[in-house]
């Protein structure tokens, strides 16, 4: 029996609009877009295709010039549409027509007792080639994992504890063979443990209480207890030096297919929730999926935020816009394009908010689901040093501290302060109760920079 890893610290932010266990049939996109924008670490991503050109699932669409042997593949078989720049010529997107019949580039097929025979070598190789790759993120950074690295150990967070998460437990049903040969195949590639991290307070998926060749670790408490970063924290912390990975669920089932079945396979689940949906529910998709389908007369009003991803630390897009490779949700909420006098200032009884002083009845009903807007409540102003930011990290670190110490650019504090444990979504809820309304994830991800090509 797993000894249960307990946090006190952290906020739960319940929101209006869960998506309900069950799965609405709609017509698939007909455009789906691979992002490079998504990859965090690329830095000179090179095109193999260019518009016009035809693709299958699985066709190698870029690659990073300084890591030219991870493949970045088409999640669809079609037609490249249009390939979307930004400024200074920056690769935003490539967008492909989508065949109603998906046609897929084969790879290597594997018996069980074949996949247990494999070398590293060859694993790796496969999984580069094939698209699985970047599933795999290393720490510290956050960034696609560089094959030539061992790394100290592997970490998978079983259960997501943002606003309006999926269920983990519905999202992967039926997936367990693929899971436990993902599993096998990840054991491979480090000398070291791999770590499954679930939830003490839910059911545990049968995906995951099966599972074998793993460390099983319980963990209970509020956000951000579904973060791996806090998961790796508690369990084995990343120290100057050291490397470890991360990998979701997702990415370990996509790895079982791929060396089970030979194919890379793109489908997956996606929940679409928030207030301001009519149906939250579950659609079955490819990675890259434009959302329109989804949101289609599905909508409560037009002024509204569509965001792939949660609402801490997902990417704003359009209502025809595209489901970010790592996100199996679409959250829908108020846009919060009005002024409220003295809102920065002004308690209520309505509203949501770590402070007591601004939101009585998030203490007086903690149960209670709110239904919130994007609406700031004030402007940027210097830092208030109030110590809430420690309350809401469950790490031994100083979040202010170490923020400060990267807008002074203060390498040696960076490190004794502990930027090598966290990224943008472990100090996520620092942002969201921060009264002087700093962007703390952008500083943070700077700071990351600055210690990554130091």
């Amino acid at each position: 029996m797993s000894e249960i890893i307990k946090l006190r610290k952290g906020f739960d932010i319940k929101l209006v609009g869960k998506a309900e266990r069950k799965k609405g049939e709609v017509d698939q996109p007909e455009t789906f877009a691979l992002k490079p924008t998504d990859f965090l670490g690329i830095q000179r991503p090179k095109l193999h295709v260019a518009e016009g050109d035809q693709v299958k699932v699985g066709t190698p669409i870029l690659f990073d010039k300084k890591q030219d042997q991870v493949q970045y593949v088409s999640p669809v078989s079609g037609e490249i549409a249009e390939i979307v720049r930004g400024e200074k010529r920056r690769l935003l997107e490539v967008r492909i027509l989508a065949d109603k019949e998906m046609e897929h580039v084969t790879f290597d097929k594997h018996s069980v007792s074949e996949i247990a025979n494999l070398s590293r070598e060859h694993v790796v190789s496969q999984l580069t080639a094939s698209g699985v790759w970047p599933n795999i993120i290393q720490r510290p950074y956050g960034v696609v994992a560089n094959p030539e690295d061992e790394p100290k150990a592997i970490f998978i967070s079983g259960f997501d504890s943002h606003p309006l998460a999926p269920d983990y437990g519905y999202l992967f049903h039926g997936t367990e063979q693929y899971f436990q040969e993902g599993i096998n195949i990840l054991k491979k590639l480090t000398p070291g443990a791999v770590h499954l991290n679930v939830n003490a307070d839910g059911e545990i998926s049968q995906v995951f209480s099966q599972a074998q060749n793993v460390q099983l670790n319980k963990f209970s408490g509020p956000h951000p207890a579904g973060n791996v970063g806090v998961q790796i924290h508690h369990l084995d912390p990343i120290n100057k030096g050291e490397v470890a990975w991360t990998i979701n669920p997702f990415g370990v089932i996509q790895i079982g297919k791929l060396f089970l079945e030979g194919i890379y396979d793109s489908s997956k689940m996606v929940a679409v929730a928030g207030s301001e949906v009519k149906q939250p529910q579950y659609y079955k998709t490819h990675i890259g999926a434009s959302i329109s389908k989804f949101v289609e007369g599905n909508i409560n009003s037009d002024n509204v935020r569509y965001i792939s991803g949660n609402v801490l630390t997902g990417e704003q897009i359009t209502s025809n816009g595209y489901i970010g490779f790592y996100d199996h949700l679409v959250t829908v909420v108020p846009e919060g394009d009005y002024y409220e006098m003295f809102g920065w200032i002004k308690p209520s009884f309505n509203k949501l908010s770590f402070h007591r002083a601004f939101g009585l009845l998030s203490f007086l009903s903690p149960g209670k689901e709110h239904k919130l807007d994007t609406n700031l409540r004030g402007e940027p102003r210097p830092f208030v040093q109030t110590g809430t930011f420690e309350q809401v990290t469950p790490m031994d670190i100083y979040p202010t501290y170490l923020l400060k110490a990267i807008l002074a650019e203060d390498f040696d504090d960076m490190e004794g302060l502990g930027i090598y444990e966290v990224i943008e979504e472990d100090f996520a809820l620092c942002e969201f109760i921060d009264v002087s309304k700093h962007n703390v994830q952008g500083i943070l991800r700077e700071g990351l920079e600055l210690m990554q090509h130091s």
